[in-house]
């Protein structure tokens, strides 16, 4: 049976619905109070390719940012945004794995952008990234909360069918990677935190031929093209039938194709 798998990235793929894929994020930072610091000292959870990154600076234009991700595909694109901002900040990324980030100095702000969800025992991250934050300081994470999606449940069951089981085994994201929203409120409030935890559902319009499919080949469907790399006949036949399903379960409109993709945030403050 296949090991579960670690996804390799593709930052063009990714890009391709960057205008959806930044709306969380801004909407985020929306609810972030006041940072102490100034000028402030901001990490970045699993920045990606950098482009959303780049409204921390623009919030605040005179912070020290610098973005960790594990991706050497998604930091190699993160280039053209890193070096001094407009503001008089500076903006620079870093290689680091999230599942054993620990932080060494002190921030006014810890954030992150759809990216928690793929890393195992993060709940248990939070303790030591609050200890890092300044008094004041935030933290502050959305992550999509859409498993009992059909978007998702469709690729479960296809992996997990006769054909398929064996080649892809628990490659796929675990149905507990994101908990409940309570739980999130429950652990922040027990570490002392000023807690808003909150989702929304966006009703995200996609356009051109197999959109769903095209916005799942930038994040949930990694996996599965990474475990298949090697076998292109056999990711081309599960990528196929995949379409197939999505091509149902969301069904074309004249004006495009309608995703609803629920999220979920949460913003802790820390106490003066």
């Amino acid at each position: 049976m296949a090991a579960a798998t670690t996804p390799t990235w593709d930052p063009g793929q990714y890009l391709r619905h960057s205008r959806h894929r930044a709306r969380p994020f801004a909407d985020l930072l929306a609810q972030v109070p006041e940072l102490p610091g100034d000028p402030a000292r901001i990490a970045d959870l699993g920045c990606g390719p950098g482009n959303v990154t780049t409204q921390l600076a623009a919030r605040w234009p005179t912070a020290r940012i610098t973005g960790y991700d594990n991706s050497a595909e998604m930091l190699a694109r993160t280039e053209e945004h890193a070096g001094p901002t407009a503001g008089g900040g500076r903006l620079d990324f870093a290689h680091a794995d999230l599942t054993d980030w620990t932080p060494t100095e002190t921030y006014d702000l810890i954030a992150s952008n759809a990216a928690l969800q793929w890393v195992p025992g993060h709940l248990e991250s939070l303790p030591g990234w609050l200890d890092a934050l300044a008094p004041g300081g935030t933290l502050a994470f959305q992550m999509p909360h859409n498993i009992d999606a059909p978007l998702h449940v469709l690729m479960r069951e296809l992996a997990g069918s006769a054909g398929w089981k064996d080649l892809l085994g628990d490659a796929l994201r675990p149905t507990d990677s994101v908990h409940d929203p309570l739980v999130y409120l429950d652990r922040l409030e027990a570490l002392g935190c000023a807690t808003d935890v909150w989702e929304t559902t966006y009703m995200q319009l996609l356009t051109g031929q197999d959109a769903v499919l095209d916005w799942v080949k930038g994040t949930g469907l990694r996996p599965v093209l990474t475990a298949l790399a090697d076998d292109p006949e056999a990711r081309d036949a599960f990528v196929a039938a995949y379409r197939d399903l999505l091509r149902d379960a969301y069904p074309a409109k004249p004006y495009g194709t309608v995703l609803p993709f629920r999220r979920m945030f949460a913003v802790a403050r820390k106490k003066a």
